[in-house]
């Protein structure tokens, strides 16, 4: 087989197959070719005797430190030949970690669990990256290696199987990917050529728009490419976007979406950003102006909610204690829209054009794995919040105009945190994160006992699901108006109608009134009982309710689903 590798500066370069060393030639663009027969290799760059990992390694069985190894895309037996897809309109997201979903951590174990998800009425599994990174376990977010898949998981095969097993069953499948920045091991890229262009808060960011550049923005698109193509996913969850330093005339998000809007494959390929800059630029159509991508996280509809539910109102949460703050970014997807933010100490956004711009392109939660995992204990709103208040959250993101996600075990309340760990071998590397950690968060009152150790192996034993919870009191309940939610979610299709334009919120005695369509959402995370006007009739109710004559009285942490009789 031909092996081949782009490294422009080199003066010399020979591929190591099977222990055995070939030279490679030169030829257009600076790719390095040679033939050869075998199947692990890596590359050694001039003269040197360090033998480096394919930058474009399918396959890494031993580590991100060691050699590739050959892979054949078209040996796998895939039974989802009849599977069209799922639309980001009408869907219902669910985030998970392979690593800390089940007890043993790989992707056979996880597809175990896919009949809960198929009962609880979600669309579309988001896995957390799942690219080679080093050591066995981790977040995922330091991965160094795109197109290989972390062995501790199951290796290209396992997801392969997974995503298989998912299409059975209905279920699309999202994967996080991480174009931003590379991790703080096993990074070689730069050896090989101008990979790099500065850096950013959690390492080495992408040359996208300096010398060299073409080559590495194809780096990332063909990278994109493939997890549709050979890996059969359906959508692509693109991290911190704001992070891409990009001053091309065409941005690479631009160029991303284009090629894979242009790429058939017979069923919806769907791309969603994380931004931290409340632009609507991304998800506005490129014949508008925009980058065209299907949509994005809403950090401000996750801060205005987690204020409500907890009073929490200090660092970013800050600007979200303000009155009426809830209401105006459920009318208006960012709070701040052109507005000052106290917390980066400017004005901060532009505001969505509700006329234009649909509500589904926007993805609302209450919880997802960096607003759980960055906190210096991983809680989850469970460890604070009743299970009562937390009803009331999760009704107000099921019945909003957004595309709900929900974080792993979030649908029961689970029990267990959630919190950050990682498994560099290096102890130079691994006691640099752990005191890092510890600083960060005792600048903010926390003292280091508090602080959980990411290196330690009972951080990440902590932080998996306990399934036994599932069945359990408070735990049941809880699952049942989850899957009751998303039931009627799917049933009325008011309440996923996604046009922001007709979609409307008022604060009534101190209750929250969400209208979608003839029906009426009435949530009360006030303290004294609220009393309104909605007469008709209860689809849902929570809490402490009671209808009669017209008249609707919530209990404090309750919710009516009212169906409002036709005129």
């Amino acid at each position: 087989m031909t092996f081949k590798v782009w490294a422009p500066a080199a003066s010399r370069m020979r591929v190591r197959v099977d222990g055995v060393d070939h030279e490679m030639t030169l030829g257009d663009g600076g790719w390095w070719r040679s033939d050869a027969v075998g199947v692990d290799y890596a590359f050694l760059i001039d003269d040197s005797d360090e033998a480096l990992p394919d930058p474009r390694s399918r396959w890494q069985p031993d580590g991100v430190h060691k050699a590739s190894r050959v892979y054949d895309h078209d040996a796998f037996a895939w039974t989802d030949q009849g599977w069209s897809g799922r639309p980001l309109q009408g869907a219902v997201f669910y985030e998970l970690h392979v690593g800390t979903f089940t007890a043993q951590g790989t992707f056979d174990a996880a597809l175990e669990r896919l009949d809960h998800l198929v009962d609880l009425g979600v669309t579309h599994v988001e896995l957390l990256p799942v690219n080679a990174f080093d050591g066995v376990e981790g977040w995922g977010y330091d991965g160094v290696l795109w197109g290989a898949v972390h062995e501790p998981y199951g290796g290209p095969d396992g997801l392969k199987r997974f995503v298989d097993a998912c299409h059975g069953r209905g279920l699309a499948v999202a994967l996080d990917v991480v174009y931003n920045h590379l991790g703080p091991s096993g990074a070689y890229l730069d050896k090989f050529g101008p990979y790099f262009a500065g850096s950013n808060d959690w390492g080495p960011g992408l040359n996208l728009d300096g010398e060299g550049s073409d080559e590495v923005r194809r780096y990332v698109i063909d990278n994109a490419l493939d997890w549709f193509r050979h890996f059969h996913v359906d959508a692509l969850r693109l991290d911190a976007v704001h992070a891409l330093r990009d001053h091309r005339a065409i941005h690479v998000l631009e160029q991303l979406a284009t090629e894979v809007d242009a790429l058939s494959l017979g069923r919806p390929l769907t791309l969603v950003a994380e931004s931290d800059l409340n632009d609507p630029k991304l998800v506005t159509s490129r014949e508008r102006g925009g980058y065209g991508l299907a949509g994005q996280w809403s950090d401000d509809l996750h801060h205005a909610l987690h204020v409500a539910l907890t009073g929490e109102t200090t660092g970013y949460y800050t600007d979200f204690g303000a009155p009426g703050a809830l209401a105006k970014t459920l009318r208006e997807v960012f709070f701040h829209a052109g507005t000052w933010s106290s917390f980066r100490e400017r004005t901060h956004g532009r505001p969505v054009d509700t006329r234009t711009l649909p509500g589904h392109r926007f993805l609302a939660y209450l919880q997802n794995h960096d607003q759980i995992g960055n906190r210096a204990t991983g809680d989850r709103l469970s460890a604070t919040v009743s299970t009562r208040r937390l009803g009331v959250g999760a009704a107000i993101v099921f019945c909003s105009p957004y595309t709900p996600m929900i974080f792993m075990g979030e649908e029961w309340a689970a029990g267990t945190p959630w919190q950050f760990f990682a498994s560099f071998p290096d102890p130079q590397l691994a006691e640099a994160v752990r005191t890092g950690r510890r600083r960060e968060f005792a600048r903010h009152g926390w003292g280091e006992a508090d602080v959980p150790d990411p290196m330690d192996h009972a951080t990440v034993e902590r932080s998996r699901l306990d399934w036994s919870e599932v069945d359990t009191p408070g735990h049941a309940e809880m699952l049942e108006l989850y899957r009751t939610l998303i039931r009627l979610r799917r049933e009325h299709p008011e309440l996923a109608d996604p046009r922001l334009d007709l979609f409307a919120v008022d604060e009534v005695d101190g209750a929250l009134v969400l209208y979608r369509g003839n029906l009426r959402l009435a949530a009360n995370l006030g303290t004294t009982e609220a009393v309104l006007d909605l007469p008709g009739e209860t689809l849902l109710s929570w809490g402490e309710t009671h209808a009669d004559g017209g008249r609707l009285r919530l209990g404090p942490d309750s919710f009516a689903l009212i169906a409002i009789p036709a005129t």
